[in-house]
C-alpha cells in the first residue's frame, strides 16, 4: 500500500468520526427545550390548546400590522416626490397622513396602545 493510499484512508476515518460525532452530539432528543418553553403568545404547551387567548394581545398584533403596512405604502413618497413634483402627489400624500394620525389618537384615546393594563 502507498503512502498516498494511507494518507487518503486515514483522512477519510477522521472525516467519518467527525461526522458521526456531530451526527450524535446533534441529534434531537424528545424533551427539547425549545418545544417545552410557553409560546410566544403567552401559552403553556403542556395545557391543551383549546383556552382562549388574550384579545388585546390579538389587536395589538392587528394594530402593528396595519402600521407597517402604511410604513411600506409610505416608503416610495421621496421617490415619487424627486422624480413627480405635483400638487396631487403632495395633497394624496397629506390626506394620507392625516387619516394615520387620525387613526393613531383615536386609538390612543381608547386605550389599544396600552398593553400594561
Amino acid at each position: 500500500m502507498s503512502q498516498a493510499t494511507s494518507t487518503f484512508i486515514i483522512c477519510a476515518l477522521i472525516t467519518l468520526v467527525v461526522l458521526l460525532a456531530a451526527s450524535v452530539m446533534a441529534a434531537r432528543s424528545t424533551k427539547d427545550r425549545e418545544k417545552s418553553t410557553p409560546f410566544e403568545c403567552g401559552f403553556d404547551p403542556k395545557n391543551t390548546a383549546r383556552i382562549p387567548f388574550s384579545t388585546r394581545f390579538f389587536l395589538l398584533a392587528i394594530i402593528f400590522i396595519v402600521f407597517d403596512i402604511e410604513i411600506v405604502l409610505l416608503m416610495p413618497i421621496p421617490t415619487m416626490y424627486m422624480s413627480l413634483y405635483t400638487t396631487h402627489i403632495v395633497v394624496t400624500y397629506m390626506l394620507f397622513v392625516i387619516v394615520l394620525i387620525l387613526g393613531l389618537i383615536h386609538e390612543w384615546n381608547e386605550g389599544s396602545l396600552d398593553w400594561s393594563t
